[in-house]
């Protein structure tokens, strides 16, 4: 058998389509969403994925700024713009590109995004909601994962899902994602011993540890879904994700590739989680509008 490819293109596609139509609505009430990217340095991944989620805002007719920032500024300089972004009713959206220089702590500046406004689901009190199953945003590369497995209409009730990796911003998420959803799931990381001994029996393989090949066909249960977060340069200058695509697709039924799998799912659901903090804020705003004039009618 040969696994049919999952065309992340295709599918973000038509789901930022889907999306498309609640950014009308907002734009008829004079509401443009808005996200701002900061980035810390001159890290050159960081500028192509940045240019990708600027484009792709561009299309659905979302308002996006790249506010580019030295990599030996201050920390406090890059939590007093984070702040100032908090403050700013035009931006719905905050996200910080990975990776931060080294003599930034990481956790303190995502913290410091407001909640209502952490689209990429970075902030501790949205990690700590995720595990009891509500968050405020869900982190957006495990929901465009979510999003991949309903539009195929891969069962995920009642599945054995295996997750490789234990990050969190994917690995732990979708974990929790996969539990919600009803699946049976394993956590394991690239230091399991006999990693092979899990991934076989998964219906569900999701595999994010950033090694490039390290999930060969005869780790692969046959017919599984295997879906590649990791995208890895050789030294050959060739893109390869943490899956042997050439063996695994032999046994599985459905794959992702890299690039053009996952990666286009994370930039929709990043926008999706712009839109919804905009609806959000405009409910909040028509709600205090109410509040105000019936107080001033009972005065």
């Amino acid at each position: 058998m040969s696994a049919k490819i999952i065309d992340g293109q295709a599918i973000a596609a038509a789901v930022r389509e889907e999306w498309k139509g609640r950014v009308d609505r907002l734009h008829r009430r004079d509401i443009v969403p808005g996200l701002a990217v900061v980035m810390v340095g001159d890290h050159a991944a960081s500028h192509v994925y940045v240019r990708n989620k600027v484009k792709a805002c561009a299309a659905i007719g979302l308002h996006s700024e790249v506010h580019k920032l030295r990599a030996d500024i201050d920390e406090e300089a890059v939590l007093a713009r984070i702040q100032a972004l908090n403050a700013n009713p035009a931006i719905h959206g905050i996200l910080v590109e990975l990776p931060l220089p080294p003599h930034i702590n990481k956790d303190k500046v995502l913290d410091t995004i407001s909640v209502e406004k952490d689209v990429d689901g970075s902030h501790c009190c949205n990690g700590g909601a995720l595990v009891a199953g509500d968050p405020v945003f869900w982190p957006c590369t495990p929901y465009g994962i979510q999003c991949l497995l309903e539009h195929l209409q891969i069962p995920i009730e009642g599945s054995s899902a295996v997750v490789v990796g234990r990050s969190k911003t994917v690995g732990m998420p979708m974990a929790f994602m996969l539990l919600k959803k009803g699946a049976t799931v394993s956590i394991c990381s690239s230091k399991t011993r006999d990693l092979a001994l899990y991934t076989r029996l998964a219906d569900i393989l999701v595999v994010a540890v950033g090694k490039p090949n390290l999930i060969t066909g005869a780790m692969v249960k046959e017919g599984a879904t295997v879906i590649d977060v990791g995208i890895n340069r050789l030294p050959d200058g060739q893109l390869v994700g943490d899956v042997d695509f050439a063996t695994v697709r032999e046994r599985a039924d459905h794959i992702t590739p890299v690039p053009g799998g996952v990666g286009p799912m994370t930039i929709t659901m990043l926008i999706a989680n712009t839109v919804l903090a905009a609806e959000k804020l405009t409910r909040v705003l028509a709600l205090r509008r109410e509040c105000h004039d019936q107080y001033l009618v009972a005065a």
